[in-house]
């Protein structure tokens, strides 16, 4: 699997095949697929350059027309997958691991104040459920399943399901277990 590309790892995880450029573009109908492919593409250029620019105007163009507030500085590891579209936001400094779903309405956000200011540090193959909110410079450890709704303000280990808000977890060494098909290795 070395050999494959990022953008070929991420459609990988929604189809289980591995697909050549003309696949991967007939893929792009789908609005998630169609924004990781602008994001990686997007990522491959340094923000000063021209082609840079450009790739930025069009990605803020889905950005907006599919909800999907995820920036190019935005660190994530290969493996993305982005279940369904619109209403999520991610903060351009949070770090991503590999093989991770995330669910329309989340929000990945920095604290401002408190003891926790700063930026969440996200694990390998985490599931985020549908509208929960990371905030905070916590670290989600690794096979971590976090609940749709829940609010995560504090570290989590790995191997852990985590639900509830506040968040409550308990440890389950096949936390993502049946949720994170695809994986890449």
């Amino acid at each position: 699997m070395s050999n494959h590309s990022v953008l070929q790892k991420d459609f990988y995880r929604e189809s289980g095949k591995w697909l050549s450029t003309f696949q991967i573009w007939k893929k792009c109908f789908s609005p998630n697929l169609h924004f990781i492919y602008l994001l990686r593409t997007t990522q491959k250029y340094a923000k000063s350059t021209f082609l840079g620019k450009i790739w930025r105007l069009i990605l803020r163009h889905y950005q907006i027309k599919y909800g999907f507030q995820i920036y190019p500085e935005t660190e994530i590891g290969e493996g993305l997958y982005l279940g369904h579209w619109g209403a999520l936001v991610i903060n351009p400094k949070v770090k991503i691991g590999k093989n991770c779903n995330i669910a329309q309405g989340v929000t990945i956000a920095q604290a401002n104040r408190g003891k926790n200011e700063g930026v969440p540090t996200i694990g390998d193959e985490v599931w985020i459920g549908p509208n929960a909110v990371i905030v905070g410079n916590i670290t989600i450890g690794d096979n971590v399943l976090i609940g749709p709704n829940a609010y995560v303000n504090c570290d989590i280990p790995s191997n852990t399901v985590v639900v509830g808000n506040p968040a409550s977890f308990t440890i389950n060494e096949k936390a993502t277990s049946g949720y994170i098909n695809h994986k890449i290795d």
